[in-house]
């Protein structure tokens, strides 16, 4: 394989540059096989197959520098669209009676249950959370109990407390 002068230092610039270790090895093999070596001693030297050597140096024949860079599928298309989360953080905002649902407080269950009816689209509360969390959305949390309980029992048992406690805090002497 024969390189030009620029090729070979985009090459070497890539190969000192890029934090993707597989992009590294791949222009260092490239690199080494324009320097004359032989694909099996290129395999040794990167801790590669012989016929994956051969591969990069097919994919930078036919794309050069960017046939080299590794491609990941698109993945699986989300079940709730990223345009949908404004609607869900305004339905968290507003609490789920406003919804219509019959409870006190949002789940990740409770919003999946209540998409899968507004849109009719049946998704899963794994899929709701990820959603959430993506989007910043997180469901009500209700309070402490002892927060939300009756004042006046709050005071009374304030004082029982104080009662036991047996007044104020004594002092202690080194004599």
């Amino acid at each position: 394989m024969t390189l030009r002068e620029k090729e070979r230092a985009e090459l070497a610039e890539a190969f000192r540059t890029t934090e993707d270790r597989r992009l590294a090895e791949r222009c260092q093999a490239v690199l080494m096989a324009a320097r004359g070596r032989r694909p099996e001693e290129i395999a040794q030297d990167v801790c590669a197959g012989v016929r994956t050597v051969y591969t990069w140096l097919r994919l930078y024949r036919e794309g050069g520098l960017a046939g080299l860079r590794i491609t990941w599928a698109p993945g699986k298309t989300p079940l709730i669209p990223e345009a949908h989360a404004e609607e869900v953080k305004e339905w968290v905002r507003r609490g789920p009676q406003a919804c219509g649902v019959a409870r006190a407080n949002w789940t990740y269950g409770t919003l999946a249950e209540h998409y899968a009816r507004v849109k009719d689209v049946g998704i899963s509360e794994t899929c709701m959370r990820d959603f959430c969390h993506r989007h910043g959305i997180r469901p009500y949390r209700p309070t402490y109990r002892f927060l939300r309980g009756d004042p006046e029992k709050q005071a009374r048992a304030a004082e029982e407390i104080e009662a036991l406690k047996g007044g104020p805090a004594r002092a202690l002497s080194s004599a």
